[in-house]
């Protein structure tokens, strides 16, 4: 009888368990600890969407839906993106979570052998997503600044290359593109005959853009969207996002839906069509405080780039220590945080969300500081 791991697939091998899990499981055996590991909203689900989908569950909307979602979401979807980006953005697919439409949109793609190019520092799924299609990951370097730099992608693209990943705002950095960056990747997309995958969940997260998200896809029909409610809505459990962009990829993914998801979660699909009414900008505009509140403290001492959005900040660990050495001493303080390799080839930064409340940010903040 063979041993129980000879039937583990290469497959699954190849993909190691994630740094942030580790992290989230060291958190339940801590009593109290300052946890700025969490990419989670601190706020909750906005009340008429909670009474949308109990509603939903006691009217029978338990069954599966379309593969594809309600039409009334995708609808309401696809006139607001087309709008957005001056352009129909043609038929719009709800997704098992951004993370589900990663794993669509990859499969529908990448072939073994295929490339995908996207910055380091980076999104911990996409490597991992790659490496199960059997596609190669191309990372290419952003430090110091972590901004998209096109000489550098330029020179990574090969004629394997078949798709490049933005995240703007970006996790871990906390980074926005700016309007040239985007159409800079977007030249490039044309150029090489790239299919641009943008990951935009953390699009409502803008602190410095009153104009909005610069994406690629107000410039490039080529360019696949991926946005949700996880972060937005604070619907991480609900496990909602969408996706919209050429009919072929989004047919393709539609299918694959059919034979993995099978559908997003039915009544709760209901409840985000509730939610695309209601204003964030509150949450928004406690998340700049926030974000001006870590930064002006740990600037003092650390070096970092100014996140422009999402829920990230992404210092330097000092005095030439690593990431991981310096997060270790950090949790013996009762502070938990990311090391920077979970998100880097590098070891050199450490992620801090600052999801949390002003009174833990403070705290930990301190302490980090008298690291020094």
């Amino acid at each position: 009888m063979p041993s129980h791991s000879d039937f583990i697939s290469q497959r699954a091998l190849a993909v190691d368990a994630s740094g942030i899990r580790k992290v989230f499981d060291l958190a339940a055996k801590m009593s109290d600890p300052i946890n700025l590991s969490i990419g989670l909203p601190d706020f909750d689900v906005p009340e008429i969407a909670k009474i949308a989908a109990i509603d939903a569950i006691n009217a029978g909307h338990n069954r599966y839906t379309q593969t594809q979602g309600i039409a009334p979401l995708r609808d309401r979807l696809r006139k607001d993106l087309s709008t957005e980006f001056g352009r129909d953005v043609g038929e719009v697919l709800i997704t098992s979570g951004v993370s589900g439409g990663l794993l669509l949109a990859i499969l529908a793609t990448i072939d073994p052998g295929d490339e995908a190019l996207f910055l380091d520092p980076y999104f911990v799924m996409y490597k991992h997503l790659l490496a199960l299609a059997g596609g190669k990951p191309v990372i290419v370097d952003s430090y110091p600044d972590f901004r998209f730099h096109a000489d550098r992608v330029e020179k990574a693209i090969t004629p394997h290359t078949k798709l490049l990943i933005l995240n703007s705002p970006s996790n871990p950095t906390g980074i926005v593109m700016t309007e040239q960056e985007i159409r800079s990747a977007v030249d490039l997309a044309r150029k090489h005959g790239l299919l641009i995958v943008s990951d935009e969940i953390y699009e409502p997260f803008l602190y410095d853009a009153p104009r909005g998200l610069p994406s690629a896809a107000k410039h490039y029909d080529g360019t696949l969207v991926l946005r949700g409610f996880s972060k937005s809505h604070a619907m991480t459990g609900w496990r909602l996002g969408y996706a919209a962009g050429p009919d072929a990829i989004i047919s393709q993914m539609t299918k694959l839906q059919q034979y993995t998801f099978v559908c997003a979660p039915s009544p709760l699909q209901d409840a985000a069509l509730k939610a695309l009414d209601v204003p964030m900008k509150e949450a928004v505009d406690a998340y700049r405080r926030k974000r001006d509140l870590v930064y002006d403290r740990l600037s003092k001492k650390f070096e970092i780039a100014r996140p422009e959005g999402a829920f990230y900040i992404f210092p330097k660990a000092p005095n030439g220590q690593s990431a991981s050495d310096f997060v270790t001493k950090a949790i013996q303080r009762n502070v938990l945080m990311i090391p920077g390799n979970v998100f880097s080839e590098r070891d050199t930064h450490f992620r801090i969300s600052y999801a949390t409340s002003d009174k833990k940010l403070e705290q930990g903040c301190e302490i980090l500081l008298s690291m020094f």
